[in-house]
């Protein structure tokens, strides 16, 4: 059985919370979640597969402990690993800013080698500007969710992005065998 790395950042709880949920609604893979506030390089580099998980601060910043392993991560290289994001927000409250910091977090990890999956659409959010979304706009580069605003929705949208990461998975396995 595959084994994920799910690595998320949180100050207020929704971000492990969420990373909770993932891990038990997986039951395709070996998840084993780990905060970024006691993560070690080594922690991040021994799985082939990983989920990292951050929510957006304020006016689009990044979380605290994701910020502080920031340095750590522009020396690292992601070639050959496949990363799902998923990304905290309010889009009301900040809806200039929404999700900002999942988009920060993966150019981050694409400029440095990582096979991104996951994209999410942009149907049933309404912001302003997010620096998450994809070239073409119609997508986000990872799961949103605004659990401030639209919480009812989390658990729909988890479970639609976690069958499509194990169907790209899947594609992605194919391809290399």
């Amino acid at each position: 059985m595959q084994r994920i790395g799910l690595i998320f950042g949180t100050d207020t709880g929704n971000t492990e919370e969420v990373a909770h949920k993932l891990q038990e609604k997986i039951d395709w893979a070996i998840v084993e979640s780990h905060d970024i506030a006691s993560c070690s390089v080594e922690d991040i580099q021994q799985y082939p597969v990983l989920i990292f998980g951050i929510p957006t601060w304020d006016f689009g910043g990044i979380q605290a402990d994701w910020e502080d392993f920031w340095p750590i991560m522009e020396d690292m290289s992601f070639h050959g690993k496949i990363i799902a994001l998923y990304g905290l927000g309010d889009q009301f409250g900040y809806g200039h800013y929404f999700l900002d910091a999942m988009g920060l977090l993966h150019d981050a990890v694409r400029d440095r080698g990582a096979t991104i999956i996951g994209h999410f659409s942009v149907e049933g959010f309404d912001f302003e500007e997010s620096r998450a979304l994809t070239d073409d706009g119609r997508h986000f580069v990872g799961l949103a969710l605004d659990e401030d605003q639209q919480f009812e929705l989390s658990d729909s949208r988890i479970e639609r992005w976690l069958q499509q990461i194990k169907h790209e998975l899947q594609g992605l396995q194919a391809q290399s065998a």
